[in-house]
């Protein structure tokens, strides 16, 4: 298999490429988890993968708890669907606690403090009320608690790790940006089977759509992208290959086993024209979900901003070409899109890919040469 094969089975198994979801959700339900620190862009993300749909349909699938957004994996934010958060969380929560443990002693958050805290918490957000970070603090420190800093957030971490939080209905800001809020983790999240998953079977799951999605990838880059070790991984690998075993396919690219979806066409899809730009964000799956092969992309991202140079990522192809980001202004959007000099005459592709972003923002959208600040995280 050569690179330029890899590449185009990564774009069609994570939807980048036709045939595409017909929702966010369906688009999530393929990728499993999303990564989702940057809430305006991760949006992108999802729609991005579903065509039809706009950034309103994705903050509605989020404000009816469709879509939910947590810290769960390595961790950090990432959207998940509500049918996958039970039994993911689950499987990763362990390994969640181990990562954290060192800042738990350093805020002082022994088991004591997070099972009373997390009953706080719980409490203050029953019965449907949906509250910010700043309310969940004001409760803490009501009961008790200096719930400040990092002891705050690792406080309201543990309890999301630990089953007692979910994202609730996101509200808007005085400004109009989104702020996350807080629910109850069960009144968010279905009950799941009568029989929860074993843990060979989660590992199992886990693995075989991962490597759906995301294939060609390797061991490590499901393990860097899951926060489960290698051995997890074969397990899993193996669980999901015994249960059937033409469910995965196998190629080997110096001496490194990749697995992806069989049947996958590796050819141009009729009517997908090329050249062909995607603008995606720094964190998008197509660059994070892979850590020991990410250089088929053929760029370095996702990278620290320097001299106000964009972070997000312009693919030619499939193949890293330039960067950009957004700057959301009232009844308008500038996209800052800056390509490298062999790249130039590809502007009417790039023009092609703006005039996407701005239906899916339902705004108008103009290109510019340089951009404003970046908007803040939620």
């Amino acid at each position: 298999m050569d690179p330029d094969e890899v590449v185009r089975l990564r774009l069609g198994g994570q939807m980048l490429r036709e045939p595409a979801a017909a929702s966010p959700e369906d688009a999530l339900r393929n990728l499993l988890a999303v990564q989702a620190q940057e809430f305006p862009y991760a949006r992108w993300t999802l729609a991005q993968r579903a065509p039809s749909a706009t950034a309103a349909d994705v903050e509605q699938a989020v404000a009816d708890g469709r879509i939910l957004r947590t810290h769960i994996l390595r961790p950090t934010w990432h959207f998940v669907h509500r049918d996958d958060l039970r039994w993911l969380m689950a499987l990763s929560a362990p390994r969640l606690h181990q990562g954290n443990a060192g800042m738990y002693r350093r805020t002082g958050i022994d088991a004591a403090t997070a099972l009373r805290g997390g009953q706080v918490l719980a409490e203050a957000v029953s019965g449907g009320n949906h509250l910010t970070r700043e309310q969940l603090a004001a409760t803490l420190q009501d009961a008790g608690f200096a719930a400040k800093g990092l002891e705050l957030a690792y406080l309201i971490m543990n309890a999301e790790i630990s089953g007692a939080l979910a994202s609730g209905s996101p509200v808007r800001s005085a400004g109009g940006a989104l702020k996350q809020t807080y629910a109850l983790f069960d009144e968010r999240v279905p009950a799941g089977p009568a029989v929860p998953l074993t843990r060979a079977e989660a590992l199992a799951e886990l693995t075989r759509r991962y490597f759906t999605s995301r294939g060609p990838a390797t061991v490590k880059d499901c393990a860097d992208w899951s926060g489960l070790t290698m051995a997890d991984v074969r397990q899993g690998l193996q669980h999901a290959l015994d249960a059937d075993p033409a469910v995965l396919a196998t190629t080997v690219i110096d001496g490194v086993a990749l697995y992806f979806r069989p049947g996958a066409d590796t050819g141009e899809a009729a009517g997908q024209a090329r050249p062909r730009i995607d603008l995606v964000q720094c964190y998008d799956e197509y660059i994070m979900g892979y850590s020991a092969t990410r250089h088929y992309m053929g760029g370095r991202a996702p990278a620290f901003p320097a001299a106000d140079a964009p972070i997000h990522v312009v693919l030619l192809d499939g193949r890293m070409i330039g960067s950009w980001r957004h700057t959301l202004l009232p009844g308008r959007c500038e996209v800052d899109v800056r390509l490298s000099a062999s790249a130039q005459q590809f502007n009417a592709a790039v023009d092609t890919a703006v005039a996407g972003y701005a239906a899916f923002l339902g705004t108008p959208a103009v290109r510019v040469q340089s951009g404003a600040k970046l908007e803040a995280h939620i």
